[in-house]
């Protein structure tokens, strides 16, 4: 029996468990934030940002930093309708409306285009989310921003490693939040982190985070405002700091396992992969294939293929104005047609070649037979 490749899983060795157990045995007391400070230094030099936040998801991260700009009831949020649903959840925990609008054919984030499109009197925020890796087009996203003074937000939760023209994803909107849940490039088996360079933003999500406490209260257990606890805990963040000390490991074992089925697919026509332009590096968080609407490979016939050779076949995200607390956004053509026909390839650090290849003989298999047919 072949052994089952799994579609994602950490890497974890001796220096994470080495330090995760001094965190655990030593970590407390006066020294009860001793990795998540370090933990939080460590990641904003990687980055490139003045100010983070270590949290205990980015969902948390996200609902502190909507919170911190004022996002509320009557309040709209602009943001992709290709997306995990943890971006939304957010918005609607405040109060807001999440406005779902279509995405690139290509790159599969957020049509900068339709976003202008979509700004009314009430729009608060627009949402880049970076998905599976690859990065929304960030200078077209940042000039709208600013034409209309709306902040734009990066969920760089799937990014870790994509840089675009020489910036990190996460670090170039009015803030960033990133995801270290046990699937993601780096990992605390979950959390997640703020991160800005703007000061008083920074401030005001460091008071949310501590139950509404602000740094410079004097009086003890005096709250300033109702707060959140979206706190890391100490331990995660121990795995977080051997995380981010391997991170170049990291991010190449991920574009390692993409090159491999990018080499191995290059020669057959109608298989898109994850995009990397001019100036731009794919972190290579999820590889992706989308195929050709010719082709006639469905999503069904992919996940039927995959599962009976014992791999994990994970599907390309469904629109979220398909699920049922949200209204029908059919008209976002592009978003409800890419899932029916898209599949995500397994990736993680300890897969060899005999693993993609095996991956890589699944989907030409079904291809030929489709072609043949």
């Amino acid at each position: 029996m072949k052994p089952r490749i799994y579609y994602t899983k950490p890497s974890i060795t001796e220096l994470e468990v080495r330090y995760a157990t001094d965190a655990a045995a030593n970590g407390w007391g006066d020294k009860c934030y001793e990795y998540i400070n370090r933990f939080e230094e460590a990641f904003k030099n990687h980055l490139g940002v003045k100010y983070a936040i270590a949290t205990s998801s980015c969902t948390g991260a996200l609902h502190m930093g909507m919170a911190a700009l004022g996002v509320g009831p009557g309040d709209e949020v602009i943001m992709a309708d290709t997306n995990w649903i943890a971006t939304a959840s957010p918005i609607v925990h405040l109060g807001a409306t999440p406005i779902f609008v279509d995405i690139l054919p290509d790159s599969w984030c957020i049509d900068p285009a339709l976003v202008e499109q979509a700004i009314t009197p009430r729009t608060k925020a627009i949402v880049a989310v970076h998905l599976y890796g690859n990065l929304c087009d960030m200078d077209k996203l940042l000039a709208i921003g600013e034409k209309y003074g709306i902040p734009v937000i990066e969920d760089a939760a799937e990014a870790i490693g994509s840089v675009f023209h020489g910036k990190r994803a996460g670090s170039m909107g009015k803030f960033g939040t990133f995801s270290f849940h046990g699937t993601k490039t780096l990992t605390t088996g979950e959390g997640g982190m703020f991160v800005t360079n703007d000061p008083e933003l920074y401030e005001r999500v460091l008071t949310l985070s501590n139950h509404g406490r602000a740094r410079g209260q004097t009086k003890q257990f005096w709250p300033d405002m109702v707060g959140f606890k979206y706190k890391m805990s100490n331990i995660q963040a121990a795995i977080g700091c051997a995380q981010i000390e391997r991170i170049d490991e990291l991010i190449a074992g991920k574009r390692r396992v993409f090159e491999a089925y990018r080499v191995g697919l290059a020669e057959f026509d109608g298989i898109a992969l994850n995009p990397e332009p001019k100036d731009v590096q794919n972190g290579c968080w999820m590889p992706t294939a989308v195929f050709d609407r010719s082709l006639n490979i469905s999503r069904e016939s992919l996940q039927a293929a995959f599962l009976d050779d014992g791999v994990d076949a994970r599907v390309f995200f469904h629109p979220l104005s398909s699920l049922p607390m949200f209204e029908s956004g059919s008209y976002n053509r592009i978003a409800y047609d890419i899932p029916a026909r898209a599949i995500n390839l397994p990736s993680y650090h300890d897969m060899v070649e005999e693993d993609t290849d095996r991956v890589i003989a699944i989907v030409l298999k079904l291809y030929a037979k489709v072609i043949d047919a």
